[in-house]
């Protein structure tokens, strides 16, 4: 987010903004995007080269998107264009693509930055389309939003599209240095402290910069309480309606699958802090229950929906405690996901049959005339056989029969197994009549 501080010969004008002022000077200088900058790294390269295609930088706050695309315009001796999606329309776009056609007449190539791409609707996302196409601009998106979600695949297709990190740990420390330099002082912090403000920072290089400018005129020395008390930590990153939204129930989702409940405990943490509807994660979990647990353990959505119905009688902050106990147990219960590969199987089966009637023998015969048709005819009443299964062929005729639902060995599957298994036994005639768990009351468990 920073580079090294002004030479003796630059103004350093204090009255800007303590980010403003320790910009990179190269790209060298920008920290925490060296899989992307460094000289062997794709971004890297095509400086070196002196040619750069156009690309979208996809990351959170504070990482130095903006700083990058005009440390590339300079570094590749390009005209830089800066527009804001959020300020600009049709009529901004068109100035910018008649003035960088003049440019190019002259042979000077313009970089256009775009700042939140994503804000961009896709008539004007279109827009950029042929001067990207024909050279005369070079873009350079920004956006903090998942570019498959926001951008247009025409304009995906022109771009190469590019990760940066949160800022970590080790980048956030060298920022506090470049600081501390550029200030001619050491922030009023003992090392506790000093950890917590890269703590509270998130990963976000502008959000600790603005923070040291709060704390460089507190008394010294401050603990992590006087840190705490003195300046707002930063909010954690989730938008309930964007991609943070859809990872991190991804990986509740995966964690309870995973049989990880301190994981699953963490993710679900990390949605109610955010601010997530503990009502959507009710909702989720249910579902989990169904498609991950299913007849593995019978209970598991019971839990789930006792969770939803304890969070919608207590509220905040009491109920979230129902979910929390419903996601350790669903991630502690045997897993299968044999309902739902089953359910899948015969859902592909029926559409892909059509209208097959029943066999008649299943079907009631109410009036003479389906009677006289057959229905009802040697149907078989299976609670009155004398193994309480008669064998008989419940699919439509001409229809061979179908497996669809195969339990695991996990849990209550284990035994539905077993019956299914005798059942089968008995449809062949190949029971063994010794075997003393070859009755469905001996599977029963």
């Amino acid at each position: 987010m920073t580079g090294q501080p002004p030479s003796l010969f630059e103004v350093d004008d204090e009255s800007r903004p303590l980010a403003d002022r320790l910009r990179p000077h190269t790209l060298a200088d920008v920290v925490g995007q060296n899989h992307l900058l460094a000289a062997e790294a794709p971004i890297g390269r095509m400086v070196d080269g002196h040619r750069l295609v156009s690309m979208v930088l996809w990351g959170p706050p504070g990482c130095g998107k903006t700083t990058i695309a005009r440390l590339l315009a300079e570094q590749t001796d390009l005209a830089f264009e800066p527009l804001s999606a959020t300020f600009s329309g049709v009529a901004d776009l068109r100035r910018v693509f008649q003035a960088a056609q003049r440019l190019r007449e002259i042979g000077q190539g313009t970089l256009l930055f775009v700042d939140e791409i994503h804000r961009f609707n896709r008539a004007q996302q279109d827009s950029f389309l042929p001067y990207v196409e024909d050279g005369t601009i070079v873009l350079v998106g920004a956006t903090t939003e998942n570019p498959s979600f926001e951008l247009n695949g025409a304009l995906l297709s022109r771009c190469q599209v590019f990760v940066l990190k949160r800022l970590d740990d080790a980048a956030l420390d060298t920022l506090i240095t470049r600081a501390e330099h550029l200030l001619g002082e050491l922030l009023p912090l003992d090392a506790d402290a000093r950890h917590a403000l890269i703590a509270m920072a998130d990963g976000d290089g502008r959000y600790l910069l603005n923070m040291i400018e709060q704390v460089r005129a507190l008394p010294a020395p401050l603990d992590p309480a006087g840190l705490a008390a003195a300046v707002q930590k930063r909010a954690p990153l989730y938008d309930k309606s964007q991609e943070g939204h859809y990872n991190l129930i991804s990986a509740l989702h995966k964690s309870m699958r995973g049989s990880d409940p301190d994981a699953a405990l963490y993710w679900l943490a990390r949605m109610l802090q955010g601010g997530e509807d503990p009502l959507f994660i009710a909702r989720r979990i249910t579902r989990f229950a169904n498609e991950d647990i299913g007849l593995a353990d019978p209970n598991a959505v019971q839990q789930a929906l006792a969770a939803w119905d304890v969070y919608e009688r207590l509220g905040s902050p009491e109920g979230e405690l129902a979910i929390a106990q419903a996601v350790l147990y669903l991630s502690t219960a045997p897993k299968s996901i044999g309902v739902y590969r089953g359910f899948n199987k015969a859902w592909a089966a029926a559409k892909r049959t059509g209208s097959l009637m029943p066999p008649p023998h299943i079907l009631n015969a109410p009036t003479s005339l389906m009677k006289k048709l057959g229905y009802g005819k040697g149907y078989q009443y299976d609670p009155d056989t004398d193994t309480g299964f008669s064998g008989a062929d419940y699919f439509p005729d001409g229809l061979p029969r179908e497996t669809f639902y195969e339990p695991t060995t996990g849990g209550y599957e284990r035994a539905i197994g077993e019956r299914l298994r005798h059942w089968e036994q008995l449809r062949n005639g190949t029971t063994n009549d010794n075997d003393p768990n070859s009755s469905p009351e001996g599977l029963i468990p």
